[in-house]
């Protein structure tokens, strides 16, 4: 029994130390200073390797982004609760959105340190030149010569650094651009996604102008997806993506979530609005969708819609209840339109 405590014990120790050792190598590797916080920050971080905390610093250091102190009080912060993990990912995207800042400053700063290195090497190359044009050669003058020389080496060593720095900064400005664009885009249909949808609504709303906010929902979705499969739902949703970005071109197309697509239209009467709807809603309906495997006929594919104008200073949400609404009145009527929400001066929504 005490042999097996004290082997046990050992075994213990053994994985204590490693693990204090993993700690001091993460730490060194992110250029964090050994405080008590950071130390309890990679403990939770190597205790718990599938967890969500450690999901969030995967994320943000997958593309090779060192966490700051900073960073670390945030995610401590944010996982102190339980989160789910859409609310990981949103914060890891506010993360990479700081980092690609830093990045671009850190660039802007490289490339002005570029130039006054490049403007300080010609003047001190100019001056050598000068030194070497002069009368008789002296010791000193020598001396000069060669130290100026030296100097200018390191210099050329310098730019050729800075250069590949800025390379480096520009690449990764790239990638961190590219990884904010995939956050507001949906992996299957390629649309822009709910997160893009808001965040284009407050800026339109922002810049003033009319707006009409539609919601378009598979007509039996849940069928199609009993019956043939995920993958052919899949199909469907791409299908039904297609026909709307094609006849709704220059307006913003989005899948909002599931089956059901948002489309904000801009700047266009609310009669145009659903006309172009009602067009792409017709494209759906008249295509004839096969299955794959046995060219079998899968049946007549639809959509419903609920369309409402915007109100000038109204919340995204506001509006897109009332789409909503008016996409289940659509539904409760047959499926297969377009249900309308009009006004007139002095009258509500409706």
């Amino acid at each position: 029994m005490r042999i097996a405590r004290a082997v046990h014990g050992e075994a213990t120790q053994e994985d204590g130390r490693r693990l204090f050792e993993r700690i001091g190598e993460f730490l060194t590797d992110q250029r964090l200073p050994p405080s008590p916080t950071h130390y309890a920050f990679a403990y939770r971080l190597f205790t718990d390797p599938d967890g969500q905390l450690a999901r969030a610093v995967e994320m943000i250091t997958e593309r090779g982004v060192r966490l700051t102190p900073r960073d670390i009080l945030t995610l401590n912060a944010d996982h102190d609760t339980a989160d789910t993990p859409v609310d990981v990912k949103e914060r890891a995207e506010g993360l990479v959105a700081r980092t690609q800042m830093q990045v671009e400053g850190f660039a802007d700063m490289v490339t002005a340190m570029r130039a006054e290195t490049a403007d300080f090497g010609r003047d001190l190359a100019a001056s050598a030149e000068a030194m070497s044009a002069v009368g008789q050669p002296t010791r000193q003058s020598d001396d000069a010569v060669r130290i100026t020389a030296a100097m200018l080496e390191r210099i050329r060593i310098a730019e050729e650094k800075l250069e590949t720095t800025t390379r480096e900064a520009k690449d990764l400005r790239e990638k961190l651009e590219e990884a904010r664009d995939n956050a507001r885009r949906d992996p299957l249909t390629q649309l822009p996604n709910r997160r893009a949808f808001e965040e284009a609504f407050a800026a339109q709303e922002g810049a003033g102008g009319r707006m009409c906010l539609a919601v378009c929902d598979i007509d039996h979705f849940k069928s199609v997806n009993d019956r043939f499969g995920h993958a052919v739902g899949d199909r469907v949703l791409k299908a039904i993506a297609d026909a709307l970005s094609h006849s709704c071109r220059g307006h913003l197309v989005t899948r909002y979530g599931g089956e059901e697509f948002a489309v904000l239209f801009t700047n266009i009467s609310l009669e145009k609005a659903q006309q172009t709807l009602d067009q792409a809603r017709g494209k759906v309906q008249a295509k004839r969708y096969k299955l794959r495997d046995t060219d079998a006929p899968l049946g007549e594919i639809t959509f419903s819609a609920g369309l409402t104008p915007v109100l000038p200073g109204e919340m995204h949400q506001t509006a897109f209840h009332r789409a909503d609404r008016l996409l289940y009145a659509a539904k409760s009527a047959g499926r297969n339109m377009v249900q309308v929400g009009t006004t007139t001066p002095g009258e509500k929504y409706r």
